[in-house]
């Protein structure tokens, strides 16, 4: 009897699990829908948008050290809510956020054995999905270790990627169009343009104490595998039950531009954890780092050293008599001139070279009403540097800096552990949080990919992650391409603000000849616009800036924005951007183009209606070309309305940027 019982109470599970009814959401707007369901034991998910499949069946789970945990699974209960509020930016690309979700929380639990429990929450925006797993106490899943994250994007069709490989040092890679299904191993977020006209991008939000997320074809098809990056010793996430994983993030889009504009990604993070952000400031600003990158200066000291008081003070006064907010001066303290690689010579971050006086440096700031940007390279080495990280920001603090560039030029962080590891998560939070408590923003370089952080902690500003303008100083395939700049707001553009440093005005290389920016002067100008960051270094050395008109269009543009509009982009071709101040009631626009040139029509209808504002234009002059002739820009001014129509002519590599004042 006790056979007959056991077998019955099999046979009921068994068919529960195989035939367990879907439980779906939908956006508040009705238009993209989430389906969940199991099959085999195993837990699925399924998207839509507007009866077109975005993904089907897309299978949940993990591998753990010692067993696995995506078979034998029932879906326990499943529970619907929604939520509707509007946050305010501190700063950012607009003041206001609308965060209007509907959720379904999926309780799951293994069948049979240690019946193991996990929770998966989805939360469906009007422009994507957000899914996340929680694990709660529970007596038989404590302290465990992830060798495997099994969460699958089961993509409806073979799509038009542009991606760089996960392992491409600092993220620092020209992005390729490719068929998902001839990708390796990439980096998100992964954007993706369907054969229907729609646009995704897949990435993560709320990276916290885990491994970052990547891709990988399985088999070769559309169906795309996460793959945590591992730690040196070959797990992959530490874990402990109570704590969850960050949100896997699927941004829906009817048009390039509305991938830029989609606020998910920030949505998903939790509400910042500063109360009062009122020294979080954003800002342009001068650095010494140029000259060092075309061998006019140096770092270490010596009789080239660019980090002198005599040096920082005329940068100082450049950037007061320009209006710049700040002076980033690299190469001040001790340790650039030894050898990163051995243990013992590391770099000293309270320790200034003897030609350096950041006392005198720091007074003289001030009178002129401008900051100095700190510079902490680690070579790499965490362990030093979080040794000295509270001393290091309060040494700063005393001297009246509160903006700190940050760097990790090495492969791998204490020679061993990968930029986008745990490890590397948990240093890069710890940096994050310490310098909140001395009230200093962050501009992180060789960071792991951001993933929205900067809403709970806004002092973390701007990161890189990115090729940025210093390869057109140094890399030997002769700088970034045209394209380069018309791929990167869809792919790394989406995972945060973007440390690229534009505003290069000489392309003249002594160091390398056939190495220079590949852009006209107009487009240099536009992607001060285009490519967002609250912090923003015009990146030339001052003596390229002096009596240029051009000049003009840096020194008035800002950095913080009340609003952003996308009137017209293509991935890899063109990108027109404008946005509002969000201190007055000035719009700025930016346009740029690939190698080709591009004539462009620009409606002004975000314009107010019924208002005249004069248009400053700085557009590429007559017979401009990147390759030949960069340097032409030609300054006009009219009158316009909402109801103009702007026509633009793009050179190859070229651009338009365009003040608007309200008369």
């Amino acid at each position: 009897m006790k056979y007959t019982l056991n077998l019955l109470l099999f046979v009921l599970l068994f068919t529960t699990a195989c035939t367990q009814k879907d439980s779906s959401v939908k956006s508040p707007d009705g238009t993209i829908s989430v389906s969940v369901g199991s099959e085999n034991g195993k837990i699925y998910y399924t998207v839509n948008k507007e009866n077109k499949t975005i993904l089907n069946k897309s299978f949940l789970g993990f591998i753990l050290k010692d067993s696995e945990l995506d078979k034998n699974l029932i879906i326990k209960d499943v529970k619907e809510s929604s939520f509707s509020e509007t946050w305010e930016q501190p700063w950012g690309e607009e003041t206001l956020v609308e965060n209007k979700y509907n959720q379904l929380t999926v309780n799951v639990e293994e069948s049979n054995g240690l019946k193991r429990k996990f929770t998966v929450v989805f939360r469906v925006f009007d422009d994507g999905v957000g899914f996340r797993y929680e694990f709660p106490e529970q007596e038989n899943l404590k302290d465990f270790i992830i060798m495997d994250e099994l969460t699958e994007f089961a993509l409806a069709d073979n799509h038009k990627a542009w991606s760089i490989p996960y392992d491409t040092q600092y993220y620092e890679g020209l992005y390729k169009a490719t068929p998902v299904n001839e990708l390796d191993t990439v980096c998100t977020p992964l954007t993706m343009e369907t054969k229907d006209g729609l646009y995704m991008s897949i990435h993560e939000a709320n990276l916290t104490d885990y491994a970052a997320m990547n891709l990988s074809p399985k088999n070769k098809t559309s169906v795309l595998k996460a793959y945590l990056s591992p730690w040196s010793t070959g797990e992959k996430v530490f874990m402990k039950a109570g704590h969850v994983t960050p949100w896997r993030t699927i941004i829906i889009a009817n048009k390039p531009g509305d991938l830029l504009l989609s606020r998910l990604m920030l949505n998903l993070n939790e509400p910042s954890k500063i109360a009062d952000t009122s020294w979080i400031k954003p800002g342009r600003y001068i650095g010494i780092w140029w000259g060092m990158h075309m061998e006019k200066y140096t770092w270490y000291n010596g009789p080239k050293h660019g980090a002198t008081t005599a040096n920082v003070k005329k940068y100082i006064d450049f950037a007061s008599l320009h209006g710049f907010s700040g002076v980033l001066v690299e190469g001040w303290n001790k340790g650039w001139e030894n050898d990163w690689t051995k243990e013992g010579d590391k770099f000293s971050f309270t320790e200034a070279y003897p030609d350096f006086d950041i006392t005198e440096i720091t007074k003289y700031a001030a009178m002129k009403n401008v900051k100095l940007i700190g510079h902490h390279e680690t070579g790499g080495a965490t362990i030093n540097y979080e040794n000295q990280l509270d001393s290091a920001f309060a040494y700063y603090q005393r001297h009246g800096i509160n903006t700190v560039k940050t760097g990790y030029v090495s492969p791998l962080l204490d020679a061993k552990e990968m930029h986008s590891g745990q490890y590397a998560v948990r240093h890069y939070r710890k940096v994050i949080e310490a310098a909140a408590k001395h009230h200093i923003m962050i501009d992180n370089h060789e960071p792991v990919m951001p993933t929205g952080l900067q809403r709970t902690w806004p002092n973390l500003m701007t990161q890189e992650g990115v090729r940025g303008q210093e390869y057109d100083a140094w890399s030997r395939d002769g700088g970034n391409p045209p394209e380069h700049t018309t791929i990167i707001p869809f792919t790394r553009g989406l995972a945060g603000p973007i440390d690229f440093t534009p505003g290069t005005f000489n392309f003249t290389n002594p160091v390398y000849p056939n190495t220079r920016v590949q852009t006209t002067i107009a487009k240099q100008l536009a992607l001060s616009v285009v490519i967002y960051s609250p912090l923003q270094m015009a990146s030339d050395m001052i003596e390229n800036y002096e009596n240029n008109p051009a000049f003009e269009f840096i020194t008035s543009c800002p950095t913080n924005w009340s609003k952003t509009v996308v009137p017209d982009a293509k991935i890899g071709e063109y990108v027109t951007i404008a946005r509002k101040d969000r201190d007055s009631e000035n719009w700025y626009i930016g346009s740029i183009t690939n190698a080709e040139k591009h004539n462009l029509a620009l409606p002004l209808i975000f314009l107010d209606k019924g208002v005249t504002y004069k248009a400053k234009i700085f557009k590429d002059g007559k017979d401009a070309e990147y390759k030949t002739n960069p340097y032409p820009v030609d300054i006009e001014e009219k009158e316009v309305t909402a109801e103009t129509v702007l026509n633009l002519e793009l050179a190859t590599s070229g651009g338009t940027a365009i003040i608007l004042t309200k008369l």
